[in-house]
């Protein structure tokens, strides 16, 4: 599965990646964002997460920039089952593409796709100490729910504290009439 947007390509990870995404996402400031991701992330740690089995029903995709050459990988996002069932977003941008709106994008992309899949809920979360990443889920319609849930960052090797938000993909109105 791939998906366009104006400025970006949505598109499975391959093996051959791996040196372009280690070098995308090794960054400490990124890695402290994240849940599952260690640091320090290199080519090995690169190398496993493309090797990883997909969920045939939720995908995760690179995210590249599209250029007038070969696009480049800039980020990666995707849908993933949380322990309670529900299905969350997830996405990081490279550091040096913050602020230029490529999260809302991509996610806005992955959002389409969740509907299509007939999904009819998505979750979101951030750690309480990343606001930005907050922002881009409320960008995206997101609700915060008032929970704030203990979660494992694998880069910080400690639980920090989690604002969750929720997405309703009913059918919007305007979705309806077409």
């Amino acid at each position: 599965m791939f998906a366009r947007t104006k400025r970006l390509l949505l598109r499975p990870g391959w093996a051959n990646d791996a040196p372009e995404l280690a070098a995308a996402i090794a960054d400490k400031r990124v890695i402290m964002q994240l849940a599952s991701a260690p640091w320090p992330y290199g080519l090995e740690q690169a190398e496993a997460f493309l090797a990883m089995p997909t969920d045939p029903v939720l995908p995760t995709f690179l995210i590249a920039l599209r250029t007038d050459g070969a696009p480049k990988i800039i980020g990666a996002c995707g849908l993933g089952r949380r322990p309670s069932g529900a299905v969350e977003i997830g996405y990081w941008i490279a550091r040096s593409h913050w602020g230029q709106g490529y999260a809302s994008e991509a996610c806005e992309a992955l959002i389409d796709i969740a509907r299509i899949l007939g999904l009819t809920s998505l979750e979101g979360s951030h750690f309480v100490d990343n606001p930005a990443s907050g922002r881009v889920l409320q960008k995206l319609g997101f609700v915060p729910t008032g929970l704030t849930a203990p979660r494992f960052s694998c880069g910080r090797g400690v639980e920090q504290d989690s604002a969750v938000y929720t997405l309703d993909l009913a059918p919007t109105q305007r979705q309806v009439a077409a």
